[in-house]
């Protein structure tokens, strides 16, 4: 059984959620997922680097490659071949600007002091078992 995907986090839904061409009836339509949208908007748009918008998505950076890619691809596909691309669904979380991200702070899943991470003195830090 595959291990559940964690949420990406998407500040914004899009304005606009579907393109077709114009003039033409379309040969289908290419769903774009949400975090697909998230990763193109964050890197090309905005001009983050990968390492940055994996940050902001919550994610780690091969993972942001990953979904760029597979969105850049289907957008290509879109543009080329005259498709309706529809901007729905995915693996997301809608977060608010500024809002509290996991991961961020100190406690069990921060980056703060590596309190509970098994680094420097607490229990079980004492000399060791003595041999007789």
């Amino acid at each position: 059984m595959p291990r559940p995907k964690r949420p990406r986090h998407i500040f914004s839904s899009p304005e606009f959620k579907s393109f077709r061409p114009e003039g033409m009836d379309t040969k289908g339509d290419i769903i774009l997922s949400l975090e697909e949208f998230e990763a193109i908007r964050l890197i090309d748009y905005t001009g983050m680097d990968q390492s940055q918008a994996a940050d902001v998505m919550n994610v780690s950076r091969q993972t942001v490659g990953r979904v760029l890619k597979a969105g850049r691809i289907k957008v290509s596909t879109a543009l080329v071949e005259g498709h309706r691309l529809k901007v729905q669904g995915g693996c997301y979380r809608i977060q608010e600007n500024g809002a509290n991200r996991p991961g961020r702070g100190f406690g069990p899943k921060g980056r703060g002091a590596g309190r509970g991470k098994g680094r420097g003195a607490g229990p079980g830090s004492g000399p060791g078992r003595r041999n007789p």
